[in-house]
């Protein structure tokens, strides 16, 4: 098991990390979340060890990471967002040395086989590592993470820069890297977390600001229901009315295609607000092309708690 308690990370007057703090348990696939710059590998490099905290703690197995440095990160295989390769060895060649350096005692044949069975990389042993794909590369960091066997696997943007099949297989590798390991994975892609991980946490600005299974952050928003509208009419009256809804928490717009206005409502829980929307239009002399409502996506809850929407003006095209 992993413990983080309370760790900040300062650079001058920024926090990078402002007290953080959570677990990640045995077995389990856990997701770190958050857009880019909010933290994660600030928080995954110094889990790692790789650098330290300005204050905090992180253990492995008891192990203190800067108390007890080499018992800790004996029990952890870490993959980069950029993988640390030797691009002039073969692939045979690089995780050989890395089991030299890791001084693994596991047997050397059997333990390199294993390895390169399991993410597939039987076909390339042989070829020099700078002539490989990036889905290759990457399947390569991962070896060099399981080198050792270790309980534990921390995964920094694994998919970055991968094209569609090769994200599909790296996730499904993942899946069942997470039956005999415990896994952080890092990541600010949301499908890919939702497609993998057991538990969520979004950080953003180096703060926590959600940690539970997807079904609980889902539960949490249960009640509130997202209003879609399709209308035509002057955009600043329309949204002004709006937003003087009673139980309208939050109003956007963007306009779309033909010069129609796509709005999104969201309202507070266990309001219904539909009636008062045609109220508004009617009396305000602008049209309802079209009108449904749903309960809040992951996607939604994640850019309300992060602030990642799209600007009111934004132009969508279809």
């Amino acid at each position: 098991m992993i413990e983080v308690k309370n760790i900040t990370k300062r650079y001058g007057a920024h926090k990078a990390l402002d007290d953080v703090s959570f677990t990640a348990n045995d077995g389990e696939i856990l997701g770190f979340l958050g857009p880019n710059g909010a933290g994660k590998s600030t928080a995954m490099n110094i889990i790692t060890g790789y650098i330290s905290a300005s204050s905090g703690s992180v253990s492995v197995d008891g192990k203190d990471v800067a108390q007890q440095p080499q018992e800790a990160k004996k029990n952890m295989g870490y993959l980069p967002e950029i993988p640390p390769l030797y691009e002039d060895m073969t692939v045979k060649e690089y995780l050989w040395f890395i089991y030299d350096l890791k001084k693994c005692k596991l047997p050397k044949i059997s333990h390199m086989k294993d390895i390169c069975s399991l993410v597939g990389l039987e076909e390339v042993m042989g070829r020099l590592i700078k002539n490989l794909s990036k889905g290759y590369r990457q399947r390569v960091g991962f070896a060099q993470a399981l080198v050792g066997d270790p309980k534990i696997l921390i995964l920094d943007e694994p998919t970055v820069g991968l094209d569609p099949k090769q994200i599909v297989e790296i996730r499904s590798l993942i899946k069942k890297l997470g039956k005999r390991h415990t896994v952080i994975l890092s990541s600010h892609i949301l499908p890919e977390v939702q497609a993998v991980c057991d538990r969520i946490i979004i950080i953003d600005h180096g703060k926590i600001i959600a940690d539970d299974t997807e079904e609980n952050i889902l539960l949490s928003a249960d009640g509130e229901r997202n209003i879609y509208i399709t209308a035509q009419g002057e955009k600043e009256k329309i949204l002004s009315k709006l937003k003087a809804i009673s139980g309208a928490q939050e109003v956007s717009c963007r306009k779309a295609k033909g010069g129609n206005l796509e709005i999104v409502i969201r309202t507070a829980k266990d309001t219904d607000i539909r009636r008062a929307v045609f109220d508004c239009a009617a009396g305000g002399g602008w049209a309802i092309l079209e009108m449904r409502t749903s309960r809040p996506t992951l996607e939604e809850i994640f850019i309300r708690l992060t602030g990642q929407g799209a600007d009111d003006s934004e132009e969508v095209s279809e």
